[in-house]
């Protein structure tokens, strides 16, 4: 194989590690500046905090930055705009994994970022002509990175040899949970020092920049690639022999109708139900049964990510190593880690629930649950590419769509779950995201391939006999 050092499609990996790190920081930085932008009564919960543990704040009172502008939006319209993003998010997988087989991933994963860039940018605007404006443009920014995995998929079906495929999208998506680590403390240290406007154009900002070096340094095959080396063009095109489509036309039938994917859907949406609750859900449990507000500490919120992110580039080195030294098959590996992924979570998602006032345990049960799920990155995260490599983005914008809806739902019902915020309430939300887990797991273990399937490749016809 041709080395991997300074190789074009490293660069590529490592300029989209990057661009996810960003988009997902973009993605984030507004949860942590609502606290800031919405005056303290408004925002305060009026309902009981539960008495089971007793309180232990150690808040200093540190002379912070005051001169952000307040607003008086109550916990539901907060609700609606933490959700809005995802309202735009859904609607653009499918259509972003079409566009990328046509026009190719590099324009469309670029102007997704750079789209993102410009709406957190205009956020402090929108937020002062009101708040619809501000719910259109998050919406808006949800469209513009809504396209950017499928594209990012489409790219690597070009671009990733098949067994170097963990690895280099271990390393690329890895990028959104760097994001996560980076921009919670930071936000809150911009927020804290600064004022809340600056997350936004500092995020921003660094967004647009990005959007130039991805245009200059990136192209979407090796054959277009200005300065790859004859024998990793070589290389790349000739371990994808065998494995792409000439055929013009998707063929949407059999790609509906093929239970491998659907495997992949069930996996999907069934790990982004426990990895959204948590997102969302889990400064809520700290502060109202742990008491113990998680804003105060932005290094304890950014470390279940910090684990997730360590995970994923080790378990793609693995991945590929058992692929490639040890001759496992590709299917006997996605399922190992999916199922690693997904029973790992289940099972200290429950266990944190039964710790008590364990501050300490709470917190390692919940980052080593976050943790796990990092082998599903080269388990189902990346299978869309072992079945059918020419038509991953659209694979992967079939799966999102899916795994988009628990960010809409999954809070929501826990919201609705928890009214009292006693123990027990919580214990539910738990067991119902781990009873999902575990019943993605099995599915995709049960039904999921690792090999191309027929209608992917050349010369399958939509009639068969």
């Amino acid at each position: 194989s041709v080395p991997a050092c300074c190789s074009a499609r490293y660069n590529l990996a490592l300029l989209a590690f990057f661009g996810f790190l960003l988009l997902y920081a973009l993605r984030v930085n507004l949860s942590v500046a609502l606290v800031d932008m919405v005056e303290p009564d408004t925002s305060l919960a009026k309902n009981t905090t539960s008495n089971v543990c007793p309180e232990h704040s150690s808040t200093i009172n540190v002379p912070r930055n005051t001169t952000g502008k307040k607003y008086s939006w109550d916990a539901d319209t907060q609700g609606w705009i933490l959700g809005s993003f995802f309202y735009g998010y859904i609607i653009t997988q499918i259509p972003g994994g079409y566009l990328a087989s046509k026009i190719g991933g590099k324009l469309l994963l670029g102007f997704g970022i750079f789209g993102t860039s410009v709406f957190t940018l205009l956020t402090p605007l929108a937020a002062n002509l009101g708040v619809g404006y501000l719910i259109a443009v998050r919406a808006l920014e949800g469209l513009g990175e809504g396209v950017t995995f499928p594209a990012m998929h489409s790219m690597w079906s070009s671009w990733a040899p098949p067994l170097e495929r963990s690895k280099l999208l271990s390393i690329s998506y890895a990028g959104a949970q760097l994001g996560t680590v980076v921009s919670l403390p930071l936000s809150g240290l911009i927020c804290y020092y600064m004022n809340w406007v600056y997350v936004f154009y500092i995020f921003g900002a660094l967004g647009v920049l990005w959007f130039f070096f991805w245009m200059w340094l990136v192209s979407d095959t090796p054959e277009t690639h200005r300065s790859i080396s004859h024998a990793e063009r070589e290389y790349i095109l000739s371990s994808l022999k065998d494995q792409l489509s000439t055929q013009k036309s998707v063929p949407w039938r059999p790609i509906l109708e093929s239970l491998p994917l659907w495997a992949i859907v069930v996996a999907h949406f069934s790990y982004n139900w426990t990895f959204y609750t948590l997102l969302t859900l889990l400064p809520t449990y700290m502060k109202e049964i742990l008491r113990f507000a998680a804003q105060e500490n932005g290094f304890l919120s950014a470390l279940p990510y910090f684990g997730c992110w360590l995970c994923i580039i080790l378990s793609g080195q693995i991945a590929d190593y058992l692929r490639e030294k040890q001759n496992l098959s590709t299917v006997c590996v996605r399922k190992c880690f999916t199922l690693i992924g997904m029973i790992g979570p289940a099972v200290f998602l429950v266990a944190a629930g039964f710790i008590g006032c364990n501050y300490a345990l709470a917190v390692a049960f919940v980052t080593i649950s976050t943790t796990l799920g990092g082998f599903c990155t080269s388990g189902y995260s990346i299978n869309h590419l072992d079945i059918a490599p020419s038509y991953a983005g659209i694979l992967l914008g079939i799966t999102n769509s899916f795994a988009t809806i628990p960010g809409m739902v999954g809070p929501v019902i826990a919201k609705n779950l928890t009214h009292n915020n006693t123990v027990g309430e919580w214990q539910t939300v738990f067991y119902i995201a781990a009873s999902i887990n575990l019943f993605g797991a099995i599915f995709f273990a049960l039904f999921a391939s690792g090999e191309v399937q027929d209608w992917a490749v050349s010369g399958y016809h939509s009639h068969r006999n």
